[in-house]
């Protein structure tokens, strides 16, 4: 299964690990990212650490654990290639949308793109 129809298809859990270039780690839970038809990863990321971290590091791991009994999911070596501030493509790529009086703040939001570097599974090398 390609990571498009995997992410599509699974539900499950994601976590985020950066680290500054001061090598400070740091995790957040983060929903399932979106893939584009190149196999780009989107991340949508509020102006917090994990945000922050990837200013000075472009490094990054994204953990997926799938929904269900067992340890099944993914890792994904990711790097950071750009990222844009545009709230319309945001509110698009949104798989959960609240009305405008329940949005949890205004804070500005970012659309992350990631080249994946490696792909292996929750557990285990993989081989």
């Amino acid at each position: 299964m390609n990571l498009f129809d995997y992410f599509e298809n699974t539900k499950g859990f994601g976590v985020i690990s950066t680290a500054n270039s001061q090598g400070e780690v740091d995790a957040a839970i983060y929903a399932r990212p979106h893939i584009m038809e190149d196999g780009t990863l989107i991340s949508i990321m509020r102006d917090r650490l994990t945000h922050e971290n990837l200013k000075t590091n472009s490094h990054a791991v994204y953990l997926f654990m799938e929904e269900g009994p067992g340890y099944k999911g993914k890792r994904l070596y990711l790097t950071k290639i750009r990222e844009e501030n545009n709230s319309e493509l945001v509110d698009e790529l949104c798989r959960r949308s609240y009305p405008k009086a329940l949005e949890p703040t205004e804070e500005p939001r970012f659309v992350v793109y990631f080249r994946v570097d490696k792909v292996l599974p929750l557990v285990g090398s993989g081989k």
